[in-house]
């Protein structure tokens, strides 16, 4: 199996009508804006969507072309490839296009040209090359396990790819990691196949910010676009429950990501967020061209010592970016005026259109 060749993309690219550009995206995830931040910057818009799910898609009417399939992962078909191409159509990956396409399909046989680096989705998704990408960049991650044996302080236990938290859990001990593998089973969150690929880190006490980054090829500069928290379930419910009923209730707390909030940071610790986009993209070019091209989101505990401990990665468009589609204090800031992430990758591909570089911007 060959991966596909970026020279191939290009010579795709190549034949399409850059005046007729559409942008698209699968419909799930982080669509809503990806495609109504493209017409805003007006360009046409296609969604691949599946069957019974379009009608956001239509009530905020943000996609002028529907591609209707039967399961997300069609996407990859020969026979919406096509059509794809015949739109002159360039795709806006994330979490669910990575998760439902499937990586070896992305990076094997998905032939339309994609916006930002295909190469790097991988870096994300399996633990090892996520850490390896941080640390480096020189920047701080919790402590990895290599096996449950060695657990003796309170542990997050993580499994790959984009799950949404779903499937996360903390235990103190082997017994416990085990007691709780069990359960997560039962649930049919995990499989037996997952327990051997559990990334077991450090707990790390703090506060919640997931950093929204994009890295403008055009202008080599890092920008900061937003930041967020998430809403989990069930552990936020239950730390609203006093600590001697948590206790009786006995249940076993989960983080899966049902929500997303806007928050802005203590301004003397934006130094910090920019030193750390900084030194991750500076490292991704080296590790991964052609880098860490466009959005990318770090999620962060910032301790009582006031330091920013990074615990994951998203190398695309991250689902926390919906808390800002009308913009964020940060990008506000930055552009005086309203800007999603989805109108800045809009954005950066009509400037790189008139400054004829879009193939600086795809792979």
């Amino acid at each position: 199996m060959s991966k596909v060749n970026r020279d191939d993309i290009l010579n795709i690219l190549a034949n399409y009508n850059k005046e007729e550009i559409t942008i698209a995206t699968l419909g799930s995830h982080t669509s809503l804006h990806i495609l109504k931040g493209a017409k805003k910057e007006g360009f046409k818009t296609a969604v691949v969507c599946e069957k019974g799910r379009e009608v956001p898609y239509q009530r905020f009417k943000v996609a002028d072309e529907y591609i209707i399939v039967d399961k997300f992962s069609d996407i990859v078909n020969e026979e919406v490839q096509e059509q794809l191409k015949a739109m002159n159509a360039i795709v806006v990956p994330h979490g669910s296009f990575v998760a439902y396409a499937g990586l070896d399909n992305i990076e094997n046989d998905f032939y339309v040209p994609m916006f930002g680096n295909r190469d790097i989705l991988r870096w994300e998704a399996e633990r090892d090359l996520e850490r390896k990408l941080i640390l480096d960049s020189g920047i701080r991650m919790p402590f990895k396990y290599n096996k449950p044996e060695d657990i003796d302080r309170a542990v997050m236990v993580k499994f790959p790819g984009a799950r949404g938290g779903k499937g996360y859990f903390v235990a103190s001990s082997h017994e416990e990691f085990q007691e709780k593998i069990s359960n997560m089973i039962e649930r049919e969150w995990i499989t037996e196949e997952d327990i051997s690929s559990a990334h077991i880190e450090e707990y790390v006490s703090g506060t919640n910010f997931c950093i929204h980054y994009f890295y403008s090829v055009l202008n080599d500069e890092v920008e900061l676009l937003g930041m967020d928290s998430r809403f989990e379930s069930n552990i936020d419910g239950l730390v609203r429950i006093p600590a001697k009923d948590q206790m009786e209730i006995g249940l076993d707390p989960s983080y899966v990501i049902t929500g997303n909030h806007p928050v802005v940071m203590r301004e003397s610790l934006l130094p910090q967020v920019f030193d750390i986009g900084d030194k991750l993209v500076k490292t991704a070019k080296e590790l991964v061209k052609p880098g860490m091209n466009g959005p990318f989101c770090l999620q962060t505990m910032c301790t009582d010592n006031l330091e920013i401990v990074i615990f994951e990665m998203s190398a695309r468009t991250d689902g926390g970016s919906n808390t800002f589609m009308n913009g964020s204090a940060y990008s506000y800031l930055l552009f005086d005026e309203e800007m999603s992430v989805g109108q800045r990758i809009a954005r950066e591909i009509k400037n790189a259109i008139t400054e004829d570089k879009l193939e600086d911007l795809i792979t």
